[in-house]
């Protein structure tokens, strides 16, 4: 028997999904309005969750929850160790991502279910659970499942919709949840202001806009010698302890970090924004207090050199290759003055314009005129007081 949908809702909502979603960016409104309109076909859905994989350095995907009667969407990220659990490999999860295959399950069956969570699903009141892949191209798959409430569970004609419905979802999914995936790795890799301005067409090998910032350099000390030492996996924990340690202030702080180079990073406080000087020295103090209280802090040695000034921030490179960063005297002031640290061992030395910027005289030892390499003139310099050690 041909099921009856409400009000011609079934191709309502297939028109939707083929013509009316051009403005929505996210797959988290989408899917809430597929849940809503679902249930407008007359389908009693009770619940429903979206699971995606993004890639996140911090974590594998995202799952996205719509429950009846609840005004907001639950989205929750999901940690790469997921899939090594038992809750994982003993779920109708697995066996969706692993053969790509349709599940059902009646939850009104009496007895020990096969799952914990169907066991979970029922004890809530659901009474019929599908879980289905969503197939994006070069074989990547992500999953949705719905559940219901209704006493009879889903119909034939229920279940037929919704297997209608999912392709034409998984067509404007994998839309969204690869731009998406494209800012998460640029974001990764390049910072948030690069990367946005990547995704608004800065593509061109010289392009770029002149930038005011305070600039900071940092290097560790002895690291040739500490990776002899030391195996390559404990090398690559220490720097990333390290990495952790410093680049949680510049963020915290405002900073972009824009480039990490071997054992060092480079990072700006655009000045545009309120107090970008003493938000940098708020993070370079914040960043020693943290490595000193680490498990590294007795033997790891670093130098960071501050500036301020006028930068080239844009893309620079070859025709194929390009890197999106900051270049200009200002930067090489800097540099020189991280090299300056080991000289003068002081892990902190400022320019005298820095100083004079920030109004922090006050918390500086000057150290007097150095030459600098590719500089004619002497740069005053300053070292920060009560440094760590160097």
């Amino acid at each position: 028997m041909k099921e009856h949908w409400q009000g011609d809702s079934r191709d309502a909502l297939l028109s939707w999904l083929m013509a009316g979603v051009r403005e929505e960016l996210g797959v988290e409104q989408i899917f809430l309005q597929l849940c809503n309109r679902l249930v407008a076909c007359g389908i009693d859905l009770s619940r429903a969750s979206l699971h995606f994989r993004v890639h996140h350095p911090q974590w594998l995907g995202t799952r996205i929850i719509w429950s009846r009667g609840q005004p907001a969407l639950d989205v929750q990220t999901v940690a790469y160790e997921v899939e090594a659990t038992d809750t994982f490999r003993k779920s109708p999860f697995q066996i969706v991502f692993t053969t790509g295959s349709e599940v059902r399950q009646d939850l009104r069956m009496c007895g020990p279910l096969r799952f914990a969570l169907y066991e979970e699903l029922r004890q809530e009141g659901h009474t019929d659970y599908t879980a289905w892949p969503i197939e994006h191209t070069q074989g990547k798959r992500h999953l949705v499942t719905f559940a219901t409430d209704r006493a009879s569970g889903f119909s034939d004609g229920e279940i037929a919709l919704i297997r209608e419905v999912l392709p034409l979802f998984s067509l404007v999914s994998e839309i969204r949840i690869k731009n998406q995936l494209a800012r998460t790795l640029l974001q990764t890799y390049v910072g948030p202001h690069a990367s946005e301005q990547i995704l608004d067409g800065a593509t061109t090998r010289g392009s770029g806009v002149s930038l005011n910032a305070a600039i900071m350099i940092c290097d560790l000390r002895g690291f040739t010698r500490l990776s002899d030492r030391r195996s390559r996996d404990d090398v690559i924990s220490i720097l990333n302890q390290y990495f952790d340690a410093i680049t949680g202030p510049i963020e915290k702080y405002g900073g972009e970090i824009l480039k990490f180079i071997g054992d060092g990073l480079l990072a700006v406080f655009p000045l545009e924004q309120p107090e970008a000087c003493e938000n940098l020295l708020r993070a370079v103090s914040e960043a020693q207090d943290a490595i000193a209280a680490s498990q590294l802090g007795h033997e790891l040695r670093y130098g960071t050199g501050i500036h301020v000034g006028e930068v080239m921030y844009g893309n620079i490179g070859s025709q194929k290759r390009l890197d999106f960063t900051v270049i200009g005297p200002a930067v090489n002031l800097a540099s020189r003055l991280e090299n300056l640290t080991k000289e003068l061992q002081r892990p902190v030395l400022i320019s005298s314009e820095f100083v004079k910027r920030a109004g922090c005289a006050d918390r500086t030892k000057c150290m007097g005129l150095h030459n600098l390499k590719g500089f004619e003139d002497a740069v005053e310099v300053h070292a920060l007081c009560s440094p760590r050690r160097p």
